[in-house]
C-alpha cells in the first residue's frame, strides 16, 4: 500500500476520466461507451464513464426534441441552448475528473446504473 498517493491529475484513472468527458464533448456517446465496456476494473473511471454516457444520452434526447420542435420554430432557438449546456457540463465533468472528484451532473437521466 502506498502511503503517499499521487496527486490528482497525474494518475491513469484521472486521465481516463478526463478523456472520457472530452471524448463525450467531441464524439458523443461512443467514447464513454467504449470506456464503460473496457475499464470495468477501475471504479473511478467506471463512475465517470457512466455519468458521461448518461449525459450523452440525455443530450441526444434533448437534440432530438429540439429537432422535432423545429417544426414549430421554437426548436431552432433551443438547439444553441442545448449545445451550450452540453459544453458546460462536459467541461465541468472533465475539470472535476482531473481533480479526482466523483461528480454527478445536476440534470441527467440516470439510465445506466
Amino acid at each position: 500500500m502506498n502511503p503517499n498517493p499521487a496527486p490528482a491529475g497525474t494518475t491513469d484513472s484521472n486521465t481516463f476520466a478526463v478523456l472520457t468527458w472530452v471524448g463525450t464533448l467531441i464524439f458523443g456517446f461512443i467514447p464513454p461507451l467504449i470506456v464503460f465496456l473496457v475499464k470495468k476494473d477501475d471504479a473511478y473511471v467506471l463512475s465517470h464513464a457512466k455519468e458521461a454516457l448518461n449525459w450523452s444520452i440525455t443530450a441526444t434526447l434533448g437534440y432530438i426534441a429540439c429537432m422535432v420542435l423545429t417544426l414549430v420554430v421554437i426548436g431552432a432557438f433551443l438547439i444553441p441552448v442545448v449545445m451550450v449546456i452540453h459544453l458546460v457540463f462536459c467541461i465541468l465533468g472533465a475539470v472535476n475528473a482531473s481533480k479526482g472528484i466523483d461528480y454527478k451532473l445536476p440534470f441527467n437521466l440516470r439510465l445506466i446504473k
